[in-house]
């Protein structure tokens, strides 16, 4: 399990995001860093067991992503993140893609999976792989339990317009027109600290598992 120890220094952090406090509870930021390592190797030991595309052997450092914010070009000049970002791909270490993705931050903590903004070719697939094998997406999507743990799959950011060489009368034209291919369920503080944590949380994995190897055949 995680340690509420992590969580409060994130919730300290948020409350004085500035390099001076920061180096001054270097400590306690390398500590909660340890801690989400060990936590984030629990967890890749637990979704290899339901899914064997995740290797036991991913290395959990490549996986947890820099606390530090590139603030080059963006108008938030806040240092850091106010949350430790977990990425576990599907397909070597490289972020992005087919993947699971664990956010800790104190009250807004949780578990997705998917392919959120895919790139141009990989829409291009998805998209062909839904308007061939709808039906196949659907089972996954509309079980009333992936309802029940993720909500409604459709209502995620669509394009205004169809999408280049679908009509509107496509039956299925509201996942064609879908940008992102993700599903997420919040995770309360008490669970991602509770004992039982990475059970949890494999367990909901376990029913993004089937979105994912959809996604995957796409794009082979």
């Amino acid at each position: 399990m995680l340690q509420s120890q992590t969580l409060a220094f994130l919730k300290d952090l948020a409350d004085n995001n500035n390099r001076d406090w920061f180096q001054a509870n270097k400590d306690r930021y390398d500590q909660s860093r340890e801690d989400v390592l060990a936590f984030t190797s629990k967890v890749i030991a637990g979704l290899h067991s339901i899914d064997p595309a995740i290797s036991p052997d991913l290395d959990p450092k490549k996986c947890v992503m820099r606390i530090y914010r590139d603030i080059r070009f963006s108008k938030n000049k806040l240092p850091y993140k106010n949350n430790f970002g977990v990425s576990l791909p599907t397909q070597g270490n490289k972020n992005g893609g087919v993947e699971y993705y664990l956010h800790i931050q104190p009250g807004k903590s949780f578990i997705a999976g998917g392919y959120w903004m895919p790139e141009a070719d990989h829409l291009k697939a998805i998209r062909q792989e839904i308007d061939y094998n709808a039906a196949d997406l659907k089972k996954i999507i509309d079980d009333k339990e992936f309802v029940k743990l993720f909500g409604d799959f459709r209502g995620q950011e669509q394009l205004k317009t169809n999408p280049k060489g679908y009509d509107a009368d496509n039956e299925n034209i509201d996942l064609l027109k879908l940008k992102s291919f993700i599903a997420w369920h919040n995770l309360t503080d008490k669970e991602i600290t509770g004992k039982n944590a990475v059970k949890e949380i494999t367990d909901v994995c376990s029913k993004i598992y089937p979105l994912n190897v959809f996604l995957l055949n796409a794009l082979a």
